[in-house]
């Protein structure tokens, strides 16, 4: 179509039906699925699956071979690690059809899931939090925290940026990249307006 204003690679399956944003870029053997709306400037590496009815915001990155299930909605400028894991259903069996009890599973704005990351459906991850490559999360996450390990557990804060922060006894921390300031009130992290 020459309207589009979306790249696709001739490889890509596009089903009738689904959003993609302008200047979204698919690669090779990705299948986006009807329904699903996926939003500007995203970028969908090779074999992606997108779930009929699943929401991509702005500027997500999906890096190769992430399947993306119906439940999942991403909010704007996730990061989506190579490989990495999304369930949709508490207890499948193959024997018993479960269509109808997808569980609603959140990443806020910003998030990063690293590689090979499991994320076990209904939870949500605040934004700008950190899974580290390999976990497997099974609990909220809460904004800007940096979780490792199966099950996953809090290892500490990661900026917006993505660097660890590091908090004074004042309870204040600096990004070494941006230099954007953050406060830790009993157990929550605030980004300080300058």
């Amino acid at each position: 179509m020459s309207d589009k204003r979306y790249q696709a690679h001739e490889t890509a399956v596009i089903d009738p039906g689904c959003e993609i944003g302008d200047g979204t870029r698919i690669w090779h053997f990705t299948h986006i699925m009807s329904g699903c709306h996926i939003g500007a400037n995203c970028n969908l590496g090779q074999n992606v699956v997108v779930s009929p009815d699943v929401v991509l915001g702005n500027n997500v990155k999906v890096q190769n071979n992430v399947s993306i299930y119906t439940g999942v909605i991403c909010e704007d400028d996730v990061f989506l690690g190579p490989s990495m894991v999304f369930t949709n259903v508490t207890n499948p069996r193959s024997s018993v059809n479960r269509r109808g009890q997808y569980e609603t599973t959140r990443v806020c704005k910003g998030a990063t899931i690293g590689a090979n990351s499991t994320i076990v459906c209904g939870v949500t991850l605040g934004e700008y939090c950190f899974i580290g490559a390999g976990a497997v999360v099974t609990k909220n996450v809460a904004p800007y925290a940096l979780v490792l390990g199966n099950p996953a557990r809090q290892a500490g804060w990661m900026s917006g940026s993505g660097h660890r922060l590091l908090f004074d006894e004042d309870g204040l921390a600096t990004c070494p990249e941006s230099g954007e300031k953050y406060k830790l009130t009993n157990g929550t992290v605030n980004k300080l307006t300058p």
